[in-house]
C-alpha cells in the first residue's frame, strides 16, 4: 500500500491505495473553503496553519481505518504501508512544506521510501483513480484554480506539455470575476449557479486571443472586459456595491455571470479545437477543480462528438485537489523507481523543467 500526503494549496487529504490492485482503500479531505471566504481568495499563511492542524487528524483517521478494517496484522497498523508518496511541486511554498514535513516523518519512522510527486500529473491520475491507466495516446486538458494546460501522454514518463495560460488560469478567473461582482469564494460554483438562472441575451464580451493561431490561452483581457462592463452598470445604476437581495442586481448578476462563462469555455473550446486539428490521439481528458463546471463538461462532449474522440472525466468527487489522485499516479512512480532517487524533499512553487516533455 502507499500512503499518500495532499496539501499543495487549501485542501488537506490523506489516501491510502493498493499497489496492485489500484484499489483505493481509504480517502479523506478536508475544505477550508470557509476560512478563506472573508479574504475573498486564499491566505497562504491561514492554509499552512490549517494544514498543521488537519494534518494530524486525518493521520489519526487513517490509523483508526487500519485498525478496524485488521488489514494489518502486524504489531504497527502501519506495517502494510510500503512507501509515502506526498505532492511536493507545483502549489504554495508555504504549503507544500507542511505536506513534505510530514511524509518526510512518516518515511523515517515506517523505514519506507517517500516519493516526492508532480501535483498536475496527480490530476492526470484523477481518471484513472481504481483502474489501470489506458494505454492509448491521450489527449488532456487541465483547467483548475492555477494552471490551465493542453497535454499530451503517451505514460506517466512522457507527458508533453503542449501549450498553457499566459496570464489567469481559467478557475482563477472564474474566482476573481466573483470578487467582482461581491459574491463568495470560490467563484467558480456560484457563477455557473447563477449563470443557469439567466433568461436573457447575453452581454457581448471579448473572445480572447481571437485571432491567434497557437493554442495557448489568456483570461486578462476577458476578465478586464469584464471589469469594465461590472464598472459601467454601477455607474449607469448608482452602485457601490452589486448585492443579490436586489432584483435588479440580481438580474444584471446572473446575465453577466452566463455572458463570462459563455465566452470563457468559448475560449476553452476554440483552442481545444485547434488541439484536435493538430494532433492525433483517441481518447481526451479533462482534469482540473474547473473541470467540475458542468457547462464546460456539456461543451467539450460536443466538440468531441463532433471530432469522433472519447471523453474521459474524473469522478466529480476527484475534480478538486485530493490525495486518492496523488496515490494513483504514485503507482505508476512506484514501479518505475528503482532505488526512489531523483526528486528531493526541496519545495518547488512551479513545476519541474524535467516534469513535462515541451
Amino acid at each position: 500500500m502507499i500512503l499518500s500526503i495532499e496539501s499543495s494549496c487549501d485542501d488537506t487529504s490523506l489516501a491510502l491505495t493498493d499497489i496492485s490492485t489500484y484499489k483505493l482503500l481509504f480517502h479523506t479531505k478536508l475544505s477550508q473553503d470557509s476560512s478563506h471566504q472573508p479574504f475573498g481568495g486564499v491566505v497562504p499563511e491561514i492554509a499552512s496553519r490549517l494544514h498543521a492542524q488537519n494534518l494530524p487528524l486525518l493521520l489519526g483517521k487513517l490509523k483508526s481505518f487500519l485498525l478496524d478494517s485488521q488489514i494489518s496484522t502486524d504489531t504497527s497498523p502501519f506495517a502494510p504501508i510500503k512507501a509515502i508518496a506526498v505532492t511536493n511541486r507545483p502549489g504554495l511554498s508555504i504549503t507544500l512544506s507542511e505536506g513534505v514535513c510530514m511524509a518526510n516523518a512518516l518515511s523515517l519512522s515506517l523505514k519506507v521510501p517517500v516519493l516526492y510527486l508532480n501535483h498536475l500529473k496527480g490530476h492526470i491520475y484523477s481518471l484513472f483513480i481504481g483502474k489501470p491507466a489506458t494505454t492509448a495516446k491521450l489527449g488532456i486538458l487541465l483547467v483548475s484554480g492555477g494552471h490551465t494546460q493542453l497535454l499530451l501522454m503517451q505514460d506517466s514518463s512522457h507527458i508533453a506539455l503542449i501549450a498553457q495560460t499566459l496570464d489567469d488560469s481559467f478557475g482563477e478567473s472564474f474566482d476573481k470575476a466573483a470578487k467582482m461582482l461581491n459574491l463568495s469564494y470560490p467563484g467558480g460554483p456560484i457563477i455557473e449557479q447563477l449563470a443557469r438562472q439567466n433568461s436573457q441575451e447575453l452581454i457581448p464580451l471579448p473572445l480572447p486571443l481571437a485571432h491567434d493561431k497557437s493554442l495557448h490561452f489568456s483570461f486578462s483581457g476577458l476578465k478586464n472586459a469584464l471589469r469594465l462592463k461590472i464598472q459601467a452598470y454601477k455607474q449607469a445604476h448608482n452602485r457601490t456595491t452589486l448585492s443579490q437581495e436586489d432584483s435588479q442586481d440580481l438580474s444584471f448578476m446572473t446575465q453577466i455571470c452566463a455572458s463570462f462563462q459563455n465566452i470563457a469555455c468559448a475560449h476553452i473550446l476554440d483552442k481545444t479545437q485547434k488541439f484536435f486539428e493538430q494532433y492525433d490521439f483517441e481518447l481526451f481528458g479533462v482534469v482540473g477543480g474547473a473541470s467540475a463546471n458542468l457547462f464546460l463538461r456539456e461543451k467539450l462532449q460536443e466538440l468531441c462528438t463532433r471530432f469522433g474522440r472519447s471523453i474521459l472525466y474524473a469522478d466529480l468527487d476527484f475534480c478538486q485537489d485530493n490525495a486518492a489522485m496523488i496515490g494513483r499516479l504514485a503507482i505508476e512512480q512506484y514501479h518505475c523507481a528503482k532505488d526512489f532517487k531523483g526528486v528531493s524533499d526541496v519545495i518547488y512553487p512551479k513545476s519541474l523543467q524535467d516534469d513535462f516533455i515541451l
